[in-house]
C-alpha cells in the first residue's frame, strides 16, 4: 500500500481508537450504579462524590504517558505503543468490573485505564498529524472531535448494558471490546516517514511563521513562544473544562431544567464541542491557528457572559451561551495539535504535545475546582462565570503576545 492510501487507513483506525478513548466522559453512568454496588457489597453507604478521584486520577496521570508514549511514539513507532496502551486501557476497564473498593477502583480505572488512555490517545493523534502537513488542522479536528463524540454515542450504550446488567459487567463487556478494537487498529498504524510529502503539495509561508524546525522538548522548553502557548491553552481551555464539569448541575440548579432537560444540555454542549474541534481546525487551515484561537477566545467570553445574565426559565440564552463555550473549547482542542507540530515541527510532537498538553490538564483540574468552591460559598454559579470570562479575556491578550513573539523571531530580532 503507498503512502497516499495508508495516510487514510491510519486515520480511520485513530478514529476507531479515539472512539474508545472517549468513553472516559461515560464515567458518570458506571459512578452511580457502581456507587450501589460497593455499598451494598461493604455495607456502607457510598455516593458517587465518594468516587470523584477515580475520575479525577483518570484525568491527571494522562500526560504522563503521552510524554513518555510520545518518545517511544517518535522512535519506534506508533504500532506497539497503541498496542501497549490498548491493553491498558482493555485490562483497566475488565479488572475495574472485579472492584470492591473505591481504592482498587482508583488503581484499575484511575491509574492503568487513565495511563493507557494517555499513552494511545497521545499516540493515535501526532501519528495522524504526521501524515497530513497538508491539512493539520481539520486532521486535529477530525480527531479530536471523534474522541469528543464519545460523550454523545457511548453513553446510551453502556446506560443499556448497566441497565440490563450491573455497570461491574458492564466495565468487562465495554473492557473486552476496547481491548479487540484498540489493539486491533494498533496494527493498521504506521510511522510516518520523516520526508513524507503528499504529492502536489508544497508547505506555504504561513506554516513557516514561527520558524517551525524540528525541536526537541528540551529545545521547545528554552523558546518563550511555548509558554505563552501553554498559558493560552489553559485559558482557553479553562471555560469548556468548568462547565462540561457541572452543566448539569447548571442546568438544573440555575435554569431551573428537569433531569431529563439538563441530560439534553449536556448533549447540545458535546454536539458543539465536537463540531468546534472539525469547524475550527478546517478555518485554521485557511486563515491560520492563531487566527483561529483568537476567534474562540471570543466565543468563549460571549458564551459565559451569555450563562452569568441567565437566570430562572432562561433557556434560550442558556443554550446559546453553552453553545459558544462547546464552540470555543472545541475550537482550541482541535487545533492545538496541529498548532504545536506548525510551531515546534512535526518530527518530534508526540512529545511535545504531551508537554503542552499540560495546559490542558491545569484547566481541567482549576476550571471545576474554581466552580465548586464559588457554588458552595455562593450558592450561586455568576461568579464563577465571571472567573472564567477572565480567563478567556487574558487568552484573548495571549495571542497577540504569541504575535508578538514570532513576528520578532521573522525578524530576526
Amino acid at each position: 500500500m503507498n503512502l497516499a492510501k495508508k495516510r487514510w487507513v491510519t486515520l480511520i483506525a485513530c478514529c476507531f481508537i479515539n472512539l474508545c478513548l472517549g468513553s472516559i466522559y461515560v464515567w458518570s453512568v458506571f459512578a452511580s450504579s457502581m456507587a450501589e454496588f460497593l455499598s451494598a457489597h461493604n455495607g456502607v453507604s457510598l455516593t458517587t462524590a465518594d468516587l470523584a478521584i477515580v475520575y479525577t486520577v483518570a484525568n491527571s496521570v494522562g500526560p504522563i504517558t503521552m510524554i513518555t508514549g510520545g518518545w517511544f511514539n517518535d522512535k519506534f513507532g506508533p504500532k506497539k505503543v497503541i498496542l501497549a496502551g490498548g491493553l491498558m486501557v482493555g485490562i483497566g476497564m475488565i479488572a475495574s468490573g472485579f472492584a470492591t473498593s473505591v481504592g482498587m477502583l482508583v488503581v484499575t480505572y484511575g491509574l492503568i485505564f487513565g495511563l493507557g488512555l494517555g499513552m494511545t490517545y497521545g499516540t493515535a493523534v501526532s501519528s495522524c498529524m504526521k501524515f497530513f502537513p497538508d491539512k493539520r488542522g481539520l486532521i486535529g479536528g477530525i480527531t479530536t472531535a471523534i474522541y469528543g463524540l464519545g460523550s454523545v454515542i457511548l453513553p446510551p450504550v453502556v446506560t443499556l448494558i448497566v441497565s440490563k446488567s450491573s455497570a461491574p459487567t458492564a466495565f468487562k463487556i465495554v473492557g473486552i471490546a476496547f481491548l479487540i478494537i484498540i489493539c486491533g487498529c494498533s496494527f493498521l498504524m504506521e510511522q510516518c516517514p520523516a520526508d513524507f510529502k503528499p504529492e502536489g503539495w508544497n508547505p506555504p509561508a504561513a506554516m513557516k511563521q514561527g520558524g517551525a524546525e524540528n525541536k526537541n522538548w528540551k529545545e521547545m522548553l528554552k523558546t518563550p513562544v511555548f509558554y505563552v502557548m501553554l498559558l493560552l491553552f489553559t485559558c482557553g481551555a479553562f471555560s469548556g473544562m468548568m462547565v462540561i464539569s457541572q452543566a448539569s448541575a447548571v442546568a438544573a440548579n440555575m435554569v431551573g431544567m428537569t433531569a431529563v432537560m439538563a441530560s439534553t444540555a449536556v448533549s447540545v454542549l458535546a454536539v458543539f464541542n465536537a463540531s468546534g474541534r472539525i469547524l475550527a481546525g478546517l478555518l485554521s487551515d485557511r486563515i491560520g491557528r492563531i487566527s483561529t484561537l483568537t476567534i474562540a477566545t471570543v466565543l468563549g467570553v460571549a458564551g459565559l457572559l451569555l450563562l452569568y445574565f441567565t437566570g430562572e426559565g432562561g433557556y434560550v440564552t442558556f443554550y446559546i451561551g453553552i453553545a459558544g463555550i462547546g464552540l470555543s473549547f472545541g475550537s482550541f482542542m482541535g487545533v492545538y495539535p496541529g498548532f504545536t507540530a506548525d510551531q515546534f515541527g512535526a518530527k518530534n510532537n508526540s512529545v511535545n504535545y504531551g508537554i503542552m498538553f499540560i495546559g490542558l490538564a491545569a484547566a481541567g483540574y482549576f476550571g471545576p475546582s474554581a466552580m465548586r468552591s464559588i457554588y458552595r460559598v455562593d450558592g450561586a454559579y455568576g461568579r464563577a462565570f465571571l472567573v472564567a470570562a477572565a480567563f478567556g479575556a487574558a487568552g484573548f491578550v495571549l495571542t497577540f503576545v504569541y504575535r508578538f513573539f514570532t513576528n520578532k523571531r521573522k525578524r530576526g530580532i
